[in-house]
């Protein structure tokens, strides 16, 4: 009888699950007049930031050379971070084959050495 999961009408479906979460109230006046003045100061002074640069002509005039000397300099800089890696696989390479060829002689080396057992009969 335990097994038996009748259904509960007093869930509300899926479909309504955010529905809670939603904030359905408008904004008060104050606030609106309050968030406006706010977005005016701030117009005003990114307006007055911009009026501080000097020589937004030329900038603006040098913006695709300056385009093009940086993408340069990326390419320059991933080439040199290719070499500087093969350079470190290099390294890496020549040590490990060091190491795996050294433990090769020593196993050779010890395979000589080994006197077989003589197994005697009487």
């Amino acid at each position: 009888m335990t097994d038996l999961k009748i259904p509960n009408l007093n869930m509300k479906s899926d479909k309504y699950i955010f529905k809670k979460k939603l904030n359905l109230r408008r904004k008060s006046k104050k606030r609106l007049l309050t968030e406006s003045a706010f977005l005016f100061i701030l117009g005003i002074l990114l307006v007055y930031i911009n009026y501080l640069i000097p020589n937004k002509n030329l900038l603006l005039q040098n913006l695709p050379l300056t385009f093009n000397k940086s993408f340069i300099l990326i390419v320059d800089l991933f080439s040199y971070l290719f070499e500087i890696f093969l350079v470190i696989f290099i390294f890496v390479s020549s040590f490990i084959s060091l190491f795996l060829l050294l433990g090769s002689f020593y196993r050779l080396f010890r395979i000589s050495k080994i006197k077989s057992k003589q197994i005697i009969y009487k």
